[in-house]
């Protein structure tokens, strides 16, 4: 009798990764990992998000220790200063103003946990995205058409936020919308889940 795979579940309350995870094409469930996201002094933006996305596993898992659980955290980083959703449009009209005509590195992490079978592991996926020198004017019509105020960086690539930009460098192409794909099949098939695997 051919035991069947664990359940899976999304530890996150964010549209942009349940609908990349959509596209795997696997049953998933999502819960809200309840994680406080407060930076810690002198953290620096990588090690924030690896530290996020495997806190928000964690938590989750603790409920479900036999499921497998992904966790994923994104976290712009200027100059080494952490920057993260802006919630309000006057706090996106700062971020964007103080990324115009720079590089910015969005450092997107993803982790995997599951208890029972004591899996758990990390990956982190950066995209490099290089900023246009926005006008004032311009930065008003996208934040007023696209209110990416749950976006970090105030930057919402699949949408009309694709033209604040100049370039994008990235290895995982889904990482900058939120969950890095790539990397998250390869922790799923080691921690026996693979989506290519069933009939």
């Amino acid at each position: 009798m051919l035991q069947s795979p664990p359940a899976l579940i999304l530890g996150s309350t964010s549209r942009y990764r349940r609908e990349l995870l959509e596209r795997l094409r696997m049953p998933f469930t999502v819960q809200s990992p309840e994680v406080d996201e407060t930076p810690r002094p002198g953290e620096a933006p990588a090690a924030l998000a690896v530290r996020l996305a495997l806190a928000k596993a964690q938590a989750v898992a603790s409920q479900h220790p036999d499921a497998v659980v992904i966790g994923s955290d994104q976290v712009a980083d200027l100059e080494g200063k952490p920057i993260g959703k802006p919630g309000t449009h006057e706090r996106a009209v700062e971020q964007l103003r103080a990324m115009r005509g720079k590089q910015i590195v969005f450092q997107t992490a993803v982790a995997v946990v599951c208890l029972s079978r004591g899996f758990a592991a990390q990956s982190l996926a950066p995209v490099v995205v290089r900023f246009r020198d926005l006008s004032d004017v311009e930065i008003e019509t996208y934040l007023r058409a696209e209110t990416p105020y749950d976006c970090a960086g105030s930057a919402k690539s699949e949408g009309l936020g694709i033209s604040l930009l100049s370039a994008i460098e990235s290895d995982d192409p889904t990482a900058l919308i939120g969950l890095p794909l790539i990397r998250t099949c390869e922790l799923l098939r080691q921690a026996g889940i693979n989506p290519l695997g069933r009939s």
